[in-house]
């Protein structure tokens, strides 16, 4: 995370990305279309069943996603990843992967002048793109490593969910002083770092989240 403080005026809106911007997961529907490019790499599938072994012994998630990632794209360049990272960003909108009412409310805060900022769980090599694509000022999002020009999928930062997004939230505070923070959010998992902002919205959520943010007096909405 960078450290430049941003102190003109308005709020701070952050925005999680999968289920809340899109309809649905986008790390997955990534990792799916660059496998399907590179059909070799399927091969290596059967790999993936000890990962969810052992996902289901810890429920590691930050452990589970840096290891399907190396399955699927471990090794690959840096400007192949590149290429196809802006091939797919560019398809999102064309195959209505972002929810209108996501992108009503984005434009309702770039009206008001406010900061948007874009945190998320999902990784670095595709989720800047997506910030840029809808005109984001800052994107926050888990980073992966790399090995000089190829990809190893080890995480460099915590995975961005639950009480990571909590930290973010709090750096964000130090990045612009005194101004209110506005956190939209789809899960369970959210709720945390939304409980932390100054007004906050659950979207598309299950029963069990809008009890949840029902009981933290957290307001809750569908956008279609």
């Amino acid at each position: 995370m960078g450290s430049q403080q941003t102190n003109s005026g308005g709020s701070v809106a952050v925005f999680d990305l999968d289920g809340t911007l899109t309809f649905h997961d986008t790390l997955m529907s990534f990792l799916l279309g660059f496998a399907l490019r590179h059909p070799a790499r399927f091969a290596a599938g059967w790999r993936l069943a000890p990962a969810l072994a052992d996902y289901a012994r810890t429920r590691d998630r930050g452990q589970l996603k840096s290891r399907v990632i190396r399955q699927t794209m471990g090794g690959a360049r840096r400007e192949e990843i590149s290429a196809y990272a802006n091939d797919y960003v560019r398809r999102l909108e064309p195959r209505g992967a972002f929810r209108a009412g996501a992108l009503a409310a984005l434009q309702a805060h770039r009206t008001a002048g406010d900061h948007l900022v874009l945190l998320s769980a999902s990784p670095d090599l595709y989720v800047p793109r997506i910030g840029e694509h809808l005109s984001f000022e800052r994107t926050l999002c888990t980073e992966v490593g790399w090995d000089g020009d190829r990809l190893t999928g080890e995480l460099k930062t915590p995975n961005r969910r639950g009480t990571e997004k909590v930290r973010c939230l709090e750096w964000l505070r130090t990045q612009y002083p005194g101004a209110p923070i506005v956190a939209y959010g789809n899960s369970e998992s959210d709720l945390p770092h939304m409980q932390r902002a100054d007004r906050a919205v659950l979207v598309n959520a299950n029963r069990r989240a809008r009890r949840l943010a029902a009981e933290l007096g957290i307001a809750t909405a569908d956008w279609k």
